[in-house]
């Protein structure tokens, strides 16, 4: 019997060990930190060995293969002894490929993946397929191939879940947009963090399709200097585009083996200039299975986004509260404070993956009247702003940063939460930052 080592006990772990179970193998998870009590039940309801608060070394390098968690990085000390012991490592996403005829449909990026997934899984369901909608985001993509029998799987990828696939095969790709992020797990190296979302297509052939932002100019620069086998897709806002999508007349123009779909952005339920690009994407991928254009212009019509990007919470004393809580990274703030249309009370900061602030200031300098730091580090943010606004506050607790808004904030303003920043100095993740923060604006 081969042994399976799961390290993290969190969504892709236990998944892996219960889809790693049925599969035959001898499982072993084991956690640095503590386990949640839901996961522990599973573990225990399915007799699943399992350690928590440390690595016990004999048990894991014991291991003929290991999946590892996203969250864990390479430098882990574990890891690097697993490496050295020449232990094969692989993904979640890997892992469970093999056990999937399902056709995959692989969503990755800097921003706009989780919309887009979210949207594309949409449009298959309105479609009539049967679908499922995972990877990094909602049920992991290990137990939906354990529990389900689906035609598709819509999975939302980040790089640290490509950085462990060896042969998993998306057959259609998408590459959103590229921006840095995370460069403090790629040796602050934009170039790394780059070629480890190009491993979508990696394993691509010329029977697949790969949809890519054609605006975007690192993904341009990639492309010229590296070969896929993919059948490339394009989408732009800019340029007219032979075979992809493209903005003529005020409308979505799709142009795919000779069949032409269209669309006026106007009707879209999602606008802005980035949602634009991310329901010409999810519309690309429904448009090469042949699902029915008016089903596909009915269900952009009625698509009205995701919890935490751009959320809309409460208008109070003629105040609009915005939870963007899912920006985590510059680019994904830049659209946030794009977007604002009045005079903006900015809510910013958490654990800083390595950002530079200075793409912000003319956005900054024009939206935003106030800032105030939520983070336990934020120097980065008061030296980047200081000069550029006359009020900044520092808190330490969303309740005390949401009170400090609304006592700034006067009427015809926004107040957003758009932290730029990951969230795991003072909130599990990102979710639970936009639930505390809707929930203090809901109590004021």
């Amino acid at each position: 019997m081969k042994r399976l080592v799961v390290l993290g006990g969190g969504e892709s772990g236990v998944g892996t060990a219960l889809l790693g179970k049925k599969k035959g193998y001898e499982v072993f998870v084991s956690d640095y930190a503590n386990i949640k009590d839901t996961y522990k039940q599973v573990l225990i309801h399915n007799e699943i060995d399992w350690e928590e608060g440390g690595h016990t070394e004999k048990e894991i390098l014991s291991a003929d293969i290991v999946m590892k968690s996203p969250g864990i990085p390479d430098t882990a000390p574990i890891v690097l002894k697993l490496r050295k012991s020449g232990v094969e490592i692989i993904s979640e996403i890997e892992f469970a490929f093999n056990y999937t005829k399902a056709s995959i449909i692989g969503i990755t990026g800097s921003n706009g993946k989780t919309t887009t997934a979210t949207l594309v899984n949409k449009l298959l369901e309105d479609g009539g397929f049967k679908v499922a909608l995972g990877g990094n985001i909602g049920n992991s993509f290990a137990v939906q191939v354990l529990e389900g029998s689906y035609e598709y799987y819509v999975l939302e990828l980040s790089s640290f879940q490509l950085d462990g696939i060896e042969k998993f095969t998306p057959h259609i790709a998408v590459l959103t947009n590229l921006s840095p992020d995370h460069l403090d797990r790629y040796d602050n190296k934009y170039g790394n963090y780059i070629a480890s979302k190009f491993r979508i297509t990696m394993n691509q052939t010329a029977d697949d399709y790969f949809i890519y932002d054609g605006d975007d100019e690192e993904i341009s620069t990639w492309l010229k200097n590296n070969t896929i086998e993919a059948q490339k897709l394009p989408f732009s806002l800019f340029r007219e585009v032979e075979e992809g999508a493209c903005i003529k007349n005020k409308k979505i123009v799709i142009n795919i083996k000779n069949k032409q779909f269209t669309m006026p952005v106007k009707t879209l339920g999602l606008q802005g200039q980035h949602n634009v690009k991310n329901a010409m994407a999810a519309s690309m991928v429904a448009n090469l299975l042949d699902i029915r254009k008016q089903t596909i212009r009915q269900s952009l019509q009625h698509f009205l986004g995701v919890e935490h990007r751009l959320e809309k919470v409460l208008k109070i004393n003629n105040v609009n509260y915005f939870n963007d809580s899912k920006a985590t990274n510059i680019n994904a703030t830049f659209y946030a404070l794009d977007s604002m249309e009045s005079p903006t009370v900015w809510i910013v900061g958490g654990v800083d993956k390595g950002n530079d602030y200075e793409v912000l200031l003319p956005l900054v300098n024009e939206k935003v009247k106030a800032i105030i730091c939520l983070g336990l580090a934020n120097e980065k943010i008061v030296n980047a702003f200081g000069n550029v606004v006359d009020i900044m506050v520092e808190t330490h607790a969303m309740k005390d940063a949401v009170q400090v808004a609304y006592r700034l904030a006067k009427r015809g303003d926004s107040v957003l939460l758009s932290p730029a920043c990951a969230s795991f100095d003072l909130f599990e993740n990102y979710e639970e930052r936009g639930r505390q923060f809707k929930e203090s604006v809901r109590n004021l």
